[in-house]
Protein backbone atom coordinates (compact mmCIF):
# COMPACT_ATOMS: atom_id res chain seq x y z
CA UNK A 1 0.00 0.00 0.00
CA UNK A 2 1.45 3.21 -1.15
CA UNK A 3 0.08 5.86 1.23
CA UNK A 4 0.92 9.77 1.28
CA UNK A 5 0.25 11.80 3.80
CA UNK A 6 0.72 15.83 2.84
CA UNK A 7 -0.96 18.67 4.04
CA UNK A 8 -4.63 18.98 2.05
CA UNK A 9 -5.19 21.54 -0.58
CA UNK A 10 -8.62 23.12 -1.70
CA UNK A 11 -9.10 20.39 -4.39
CA UNK A 12 -8.72 17.96 -1.46
CA UNK A 13 -11.78 19.17 -0.24
CA UNK A 14 -14.62 17.89 -1.97
CA UNK A 15 -12.94 14.22 -0.87
CA UNK A 16 -12.62 15.69 2.46
CA UNK A 17 -16.22 16.58 3.22
CA UNK A 18 -17.03 12.91 1.84
CA UNK A 19 -15.68 11.75 4.93
CA UNK A 20 -16.67 14.08 7.42
CA UNK A 21 -19.95 12.51 6.19
CA UNK A 22 -19.06 8.99 6.56
CA UNK A 23 -18.03 10.11 10.45
CA UNK A 24 -21.34 11.66 11.22
CA UNK A 25 -22.96 9.02 10.01
CA UNK A 26 -21.35 6.88 11.96
CA UNK A 27 -21.94 8.86 14.83
CA UNK A 28 -25.33 8.94 13.97
CA UNK A 29 -25.24 12.63 13.56
CA UNK A 30 -25.77 13.01 9.48
CA UNK A 31 -27.94 15.54 9.66
CA UNK A 32 -26.19 17.96 11.83
CA UNK A 33 -23.14 18.69 8.97
CA UNK A 34 -23.38 22.20 7.69
CA UNK A 35 -20.21 22.69 6.03
CA UNK A 36 -20.02 22.62 2.30
CA UNK A 37 -17.32 21.85 0.36
CA UNK A 38 -17.01 26.01 -0.98
CA UNK A 39 -16.89 26.87 2.79
CA UNK A 40 -14.36 24.36 3.31
CA UNK A 41 -12.04 25.66 1.15
CA UNK A 42 -12.76 29.58 2.34
CA UNK A 43 -12.60 28.85 6.14
CA UNK A 44 -9.25 26.38 5.21
CA UNK A 45 -7.00 28.45 2.49
CA UNK A 46 -7.97 31.94 2.66
CA UNK A 47 -5.63 34.54 3.84
CA UNK A 48 -6.30 33.60 7.49
CA UNK A 49 -6.41 30.04 7.05
CA UNK A 50 -8.66 28.70 10.26
CA UNK A 51 -7.59 25.35 9.97
CA UNK A 52 -4.85 23.08 8.65
CA UNK A 53 -5.31 19.81 7.41
CA UNK A 54 -3.57 16.95 6.46
CA UNK A 55 -4.58 13.70 3.93
CA UNK A 56 -3.86 10.23 3.70
CA UNK A 57 -4.16 9.47 0.17
CA UNK A 58 -4.13 6.20 -1.61
CA UNK A 59 -4.12 6.17 -5.16
CA UNK A 60 -5.37 9.59 -5.83
CA UNK A 61 -7.88 8.83 -3.42
CA UNK A 62 -8.12 10.59 0.30
CA UNK A 63 -8.65 7.21 2.30
CA UNK A 64 -8.35 9.56 5.54
CA UNK A 65 -7.78 13.13 7.17
CA UNK A 66 -6.72 15.11 10.37
CA UNK A 67 -8.18 18.45 10.51
CA UNK A 68 -6.24 20.78 13.17
CA UNK A 69 -6.78 24.12 14.52
CA UNK A 70 -4.76 26.84 17.01
CA UNK A 71 -6.13 27.56 20.92
CA UNK A 72 -5.01 28.93 23.49
CA UNK A 73 -4.79 27.59 27.29
CA UNK A 74 -4.62 30.12 29.77
CA UNK A 75 -2.68 26.97 32.18
CA UNK A 76 -0.64 25.80 28.85
CA UNK A 77 0.12 28.53 26.50
CA UNK A 78 -0.02 27.95 22.68
CA UNK A 79 -1.87 24.30 22.07
CA UNK A 80 -3.29 22.91 19.33
CA UNK A 81 -6.92 21.04 18.49
CA UNK A 82 -7.44 17.95 16.80
CA UNK A 83 -11.11 18.33 15.25
CA UNK A 84 -11.63 15.78 13.41
CA UNK A 85 -9.32 12.49 12.82
CA UNK A 86 -10.91 10.56 10.32
CA UNK A 87 -10.11 6.96 7.99
CA UNK A 88 -12.63 6.11 5.57
CA UNK A 89 -14.59 2.87 6.59
CA UNK A 90 -12.51 0.56 4.45
CA UNK A 91 -9.12 1.68 5.58
CA UNK A 92 -9.36 1.14 9.44
CA UNK A 93 -7.38 -0.78 11.05
CA UNK A 94 -4.91 -0.47 8.16
CA UNK A 95 -2.68 2.50 9.97
CA UNK A 96 -3.80 5.36 8.03
CA UNK A 97 -4.97 6.98 11.59
CA UNK A 98 -1.34 6.21 13.27
CA UNK A 99 0.10 7.75 10.18
CA UNK A 100 -1.93 10.78 10.08
CA UNK A 101 -1.56 11.21 14.23
CA UNK A 102 2.17 11.25 14.05
CA UNK A 103 2.16 13.97 11.44
CA UNK A 104 -0.53 15.86 13.65
CA UNK A 105 1.81 15.62 16.45
CA UNK A 106 5.06 16.46 13.97
CA UNK A 107 2.77 19.58 13.26
CA UNK A 108 2.19 20.75 17.07
CA UNK A 109 5.57 19.64 17.67
CA UNK A 110 7.21 22.40 15.18
CA UNK A 111 4.54 25.06 16.02
CA UNK A 112 5.56 24.47 19.80
CA UNK A 113 2.37 23.73 21.03
CA UNK A 114 2.14 22.89 24.95
CA UNK A 115 -0.55 20.38 24.49
CA UNK A 116 -2.71 18.87 21.50
CA UNK A 117 -6.29 18.14 22.52
CA UNK A 118 -9.68 16.44 20.75
CA UNK A 119 -12.87 14.66 22.20
CA UNK A 120 -13.96 11.27 21.49
CA UNK A 121 -16.99 9.88 21.98
CA UNK A 122 -17.64 7.61 25.41
CA UNK A 123 -18.93 5.12 23.64
CA UNK A 124 -16.13 4.70 20.60
CA UNK A 125 -14.24 2.41 22.50
CA UNK A 126 -12.14 1.51 19.64
CA UNK A 127 -11.01 4.77 18.82
CA UNK A 128 -10.13 5.79 22.91
CA UNK A 129 -7.96 2.85 23.15
CA UNK A 130 -6.16 3.06 19.98
CA UNK A 131 -5.48 6.68 21.65
CA UNK A 132 -4.78 5.25 24.73
CA UNK A 133 -1.87 3.32 22.85
CA UNK A 134 -0.57 5.80 21.56
CA UNK A 135 -0.07 7.56 25.58
CA UNK A 136 -3.42 10.02 25.24
CA UNK A 137 -5.28 10.40 28.03
CA UNK A 138 -8.68 10.29 28.19
CA UNK A 139 -9.96 12.67 30.34
CA UNK A 140 -13.45 10.89 31.40
CA UNK A 141 -14.46 13.87 34.20
CA UNK A 142 -14.50 16.23 31.84
CA UNK A 143 -17.64 17.14 29.88
CA UNK A 144 -17.59 19.37 26.43
CA UNK A 145 -19.90 22.27 26.83
CA UNK A 146 -21.29 24.23 23.25
CA UNK A 147 -23.72 26.79 22.05
CA UNK A 148 -24.91 26.23 18.38
CA UNK A 149 -26.22 28.83 16.89
CA UNK A 150 -29.69 28.72 17.70
CA UNK A 151 -27.97 28.80 21.46
CA UNK A 152 -25.72 31.68 20.25
CA UNK A 153 -28.76 33.43 19.13
CA UNK A 154 -31.08 33.03 22.15
CA UNK A 155 -28.29 33.83 24.14
CA UNK A 156 -27.83 37.29 22.96
CA UNK A 157 -31.56 37.62 22.93
CA UNK A 158 -31.22 37.41 26.62
CA UNK A 159 -28.55 39.66 27.68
Amino acid sequence: MNVIIRKANQNDMPQALKLIKELALFEKELDKVEVSVDQLKNDGFGNHPAFTCFVAEINNTIEGIALVYNRYSTWKGIALHLEDLIVSKEMRGSGLGTLLLNEVVKFGHQLGVKRISWEVLDWNEPAISFYKKKGATVMRDWDVVQLDEHGIKNYLINI
